[in-house]
């Protein structure tokens, strides 16, 4: 059987069982320090200003930051080092790569937390220097590891953007000169059906028909500007509104089966900066999806709050959720879980966002569902 990534690292930094020993006993001893450490490592943080903002976005996460601090802390001292202890610290490391944290910083945290246990190791064993070594050495090679597993998961996202950007420019290419086709066949297919509409007479029948042709001319022309608008990089008109005028209009906007229930909620005060038009339709795309998701009883929630750094619109269904193969793609022109999709909205979504300098996230709602969550810069 071919070695795992771990299996590689673990034999290539040394780690085997006296390290893993090593390190319980250490961390046996040293747990109830932890958030002495973790209260030092952001105390770091906040008196850096680029770390501060790329970790934090603020002072206000700091308590619930040091919280997680001590647990990877736990996690990375006390094992048990295996596919799954991998797997959780990849995810931490797509956090990272997520708020696009500099790789520079990581190496300096690291190195805080180094320094802080490498205190705790004198200060346990003071009359053994030979323990003393041994466990400085076992935390040297976890502690490795970690900056593995962050590089890994750097790498990983290296090459998905590479292979996005790649795909996304053939994309565009093929939308510029398709979309230019398509126009002059559609003009000309509604220019007739105008014409035929006034000679049809009383025959409902094919009026029925005529409507059902113009429909689908209105729906091909929408997916051509869906297209267009994600390939074209037009200024961003800004102004800064409320949020919670642009999500009551986006709720209106959207139809709903009797069945499924729309819940508002936003916190007054909260304002953005930037184009309410492209802002409305991004919003209205996740309300859409969440509501089809519900459908046909179900519940949608769209939630509006600050978030330190800005504001944050959560819209979350309690609908069958997201199949897992589908989930990292989920994000990229095309992808569709809808049998009648055309993969465009959350795509556009996602360059709404980027454009307004905010982001796009996908979670599995707890208890089941979905919460598409959109970050945006506060005005």
């Amino acid at each position: 059987m071919a070695e795992t990534v771990l299996e590689e690292l673990k034999r290539y930094v040394g780690f085997g069982p006296d390290d893993a020993s090593a390190l319980r006993a250490l961390r046996d001893g040293a747990a109830s320090d932890f958030p002495a450490i973790a209260a030092v490592f952001y105390e770091r943080i906040l008196a850096h200003e680029g770390a501060r903002q790329a970790l934090l976005g603020g002072e206000s996460q700091v308590g619930h930051l040091r919280k997680t601090l001590v647990r990877w802390m736990e996690e990375a001292i006390g094992g048990p080092w295996d596919e799954s202890w991998w797997e959780a610290h990849c995810r931490i490391g797509r956090v990272h790569v997520r708020i696009d944290l500099p790789q520079h910083y990581m190496f300096g945290a690291m190195n805080v937390i180094r320094e802080e246990l490498g205190l705790r190791i004198d200060r346990l064993w003071p009359a053994d220097p030979s323990r003393q070594e041994r466990t400085r050495a076992a935390l040297g090679k976890v502690l490795d590891l970690e900056l593995a597993i962050m590089l890994h998961t750097y790498r990983e996202d290296l090459i998905a953007r590479a292979a996005r950007s790649e795909r996304l420019a053939t994309f565009g290419q093929l939308v510029g000169s398709i979309g230019h086709e398509l126009r002059n066949p559609l003009g000309v297919i509604e220019s007739s059906l105008f014409l035929l509409r006034g000679r049809t007479g009383d025959d409902d029948r094919v009026r029925k028909h005529l409507d059902r042709i113009g429909d689908q001319v209105r729906l091909s022309n929408q997916i051509i500007s869906g297209l267009l608008d994600m390939v074209r990089d037009r200024p961003l008109p800004r102004e800064s509104f409320p949020l919670p005028a642009l999500l009551e209009k986006a709720a209106e906007a959207v139809p709903r089966p009797p069945g499924v229930s729309l819940a508002i909620e936003a916190g007054e005060g909260l304002t953005v900066r930037g184009d309410p038009v492209q802002l409305g339709q991004a919003v209205v795309n996740l309300l859409l999806n969440a509501v089809q998701a519900a459908s046909p009883s179900g519940a949608v929630r769209l939630l509006a709050h600050g978030d330190g750094s800005g504001v944050a619109v959560d819209v979350e269904d309690d609908g069958p959720g997201v199949a897992e193969e589908v989930r990292g793609r989920l994000f990229e022109p095309l992808i569709t879980t809808k049998e009648h999709g055309n993969g465009l909205g959350l795509a556009l979504v996602k360059r709404v966002a980027e454009r307004h300098g905010g982001s796009v996230l996908h979670e599995p709602r707890p208890g089941g569902g979905t919460r598409f969550t959109l970050r945006l810069p506060s005005a």
